[in-house]
């Protein structure tokens, strides 16, 4: 079987695996944040951190609760970070440097999980399940919490927590936080680490371990709740690796079935939300509409990268097969393709391979694919509420052409429902860009780079790219560890993260007090092919032009130089 044929096929059993979980998970997720009844353990959780959850929220409530929860982790995940030298199941490891615990705490609660630091060599039992794990759960539920909170200001239906229509209330943050945790993301979590421990995954609290000798010396590896952290980190489209080489590691991806099974659980619940959206609506062709839009992107994204780096290069290229370098040969070039691509068009930032490595093209796609918004599918939550802010935005533009007043699911698209869309358009593409230049600016900089030229322009452009779309990934080839990378990149991502948030949910709250406007005959058809095309067309000209100008001098200009 030809490697070709081998990564389409590949990619087919990824369509057909997602499309037969779409409708299940979708509903369950429809159902769980529609839900009038609280679980015992629910209950229970409710008591222990002191929330009401059937106080209904407005959205300067909902917001200071998505702060406060957040800024809490943050602090909690720091200090356990700067107190690891005392703490049981250390595995000998100091304490972090707070340069590093305050970028890696902001890093794991921003759901960004950037790491400058080898896992294996910095963080015992206690940091990284205690507190990374439990922040790649509660990070994504967060996600979830704002994504269903925007969806109930399009309806202003009866959402779990008595939400009526024009009170301008969401619903309740502490209710969302919790039952998706509970309901959706804990449950997929234990399935997908029982089966990844099949596949090889270790999941172990064992010490450090002399493994073999080599020339010069010896070889150390220490265990680790690793299948547990693993299932949640690509579920939740968080990203951070156990190890250093992340999910290249063959103690987390052991080979070519947990590979592709890791690739399904990156887009499995973003897909699926597009179904809960539809249902919550009350219209599935609008979820279906949506869902259109991410796959089509999704499926000519994977198109192009397998080409250009299955496309020749000259002879070393036509010898090898591909573009083979950088990439694990139980994956080959394919199933690396289709994890960078479901990687970083999610909010995931897991690698199996090193993007850096990729062809010029190859690597100007991973950067696109986070520069669109990582909205196909996008993040846990994320990736439907960037869509969402797509979707008025594609309103809007036809709202114009026709010269009608834009209307969205019966809401009227006015002025302060654009800005707030418009703000949230500009605030990833200005932290991405400007933070670039200021360090491309500074002299220290070209310390940390490997190369020069238009690839190391890509490191550093990645660099801040990944963090203010809170992706995580890297492009290999920086030193993001100093003081100045882990402190500018921890603003970056706690900007990227919580800016986005606050014009997400005032735009909700804007479109909650609105009276539903009925449908007439000139109404936009929002669920027909002809808008899916519309919302592609935006997305593309909106996004991704933006960022044209730093590509043509970054990934374009190595890949037309090769």
């Amino acid at each position: 079987m030809s490697p070709v044929l081998a990564a389409s096929l590949q990619f087919l059993a990824l369509a057909v695996a997602l499309g037969l979980s779409h409708r299940p998970l979708g509903d369950h997720m429809a159902r769980v944040y529609s839900s009038e009844r609280h679980l015992a353990p629910e209950r229970w959780i409710y008591r222990a951190i002191g929330a009401d959850a059937d106080t209904r929220m407005r959205w300067p409530v909902y917001l200071r609760s998505v702060l406060a929860f957040s800024a809490a982790g943050v602090l909690l995940l720091y200090l356990l970070q700067r107190v690891q030298g005392v703490l049981p199941g250390s595995l000998g490891f100091a304490s972090i440097d707070p340069d590093q615990a305050f970028n890696t705490a902001v890093s794991f609660v921003t759901n960004t999980n950037w790491q400058s630091y080898y896992g294996e060599q910095a963080m015992g039992h206690v940091v990284q399940t205690g507190g990374l794990a439990v922040q790649n759960v509660v990070s994504a539920a967060v996600g979830m919490a704002v994504a269903v909170a925007l969806v109930r200001g399009f309806t202003g239906s009866r959402t779990g927590s008595r939400t009526g229509s024009r009170t301008g209330e969401l619903g309740n943050f502490w209710a969302d936080l919790v039952r998706g945790t509970v309901r959706i993301l804990l449950p997929l979590s234990v399935v997908a680490a029982v089966v990844l421990v099949a596949c090889g995954t270790i999941q172990n609290f064992s010490g450090i371990h002399e493994v073999g000798r080599f020339t010069g010396g010896t070889q150390q590896w220490n265990g680790g709740a690793v299948a547990s952290q693993e299932a949640v980190k690509v579920l939740g489209t968080n990203g951070g690796g156990y190890f250093n080489a992340n999910s290249a590691h063959p103690f987390e991806n052991p080979n070519a079935f947990s590979n592709l099974f890791q690739v399904y659980l990156i887009l499995l619940v973003p897909f699926s939300l597009t179904r809960t959206f539809g249902r919550m609506v009350g219209s599935p062709r609008q979820g279906y509409a949506i869902l259109g839009t991410m796959a089509a992107i999704w499926a000519g994204f994977t198109a192009l990268m397998l080409w250009t780096e299955y496309a020749p290069h000259g002879p070393a290229f036509d010898l090898a097969g591909g573009a083979t370098e950088g990439k694990e040969t139980r994956f080959g070039i394919g199933g690396s393709a289709l994890f960078a691509v479901a990687t970083t068009l999610t909010s995931t930032g897991a690698v199996n391979s090193f993007h850096s490595s990729y062809t010029g093209f190859g690597g100007g796609i991973t950067l696109l694919g986070m520069q669109l918004g990582e909205i196909a599918p996008g993040g846990v939550g994320s990736g439907l509420y960037g869509m969402l802010v797509m979707a008025v935005i594609a309103v809007f533009v036809a709202g114009l052409m026709v010269g009608r007043t834009p209307e969205y699911l019966g809401r009227r698209i006015g002025v302060r429902e654009i800005t707030h869309a418009a703000c949230y358009l500009l605030v990833t593409p200005a932290l991405a860009l400007g933070f670039t230049a200021v360090a491309l600016a500074l002299p220290a900089t070209a310390d940390s780079m490997t190369h020069s030229g238009a690839h190391g322009f890509s490191e550093v452009l990645y660099a801040y790219t990944s963090a203010a779309n809170n992706n995580g990934s890297a492009f290999a080839g920086l030193n993001a560890d100093t003081p100045w990378f882990n402190t500018t990149l921890g603003v970056v991502m706690l900007l990227g993260r919580f800016l986005p948030m606050v014009f997400v949910l005032a735009l909700a709250g804007s479109l909650a007090g609105q009276t539903p406007v009925p449908r007439t005959a000139g109404t936009l058809r929002t669920d027909k092919p002809l808008f899916g095309g519309l919302l592609l067309g935006t997305v593309a000209i909106v996004a991704g032009l933006t960022h044209f100008p730093a590509l043509a001098l970054g990934p374009l200009a190595e890949g037309l130089a090769a």
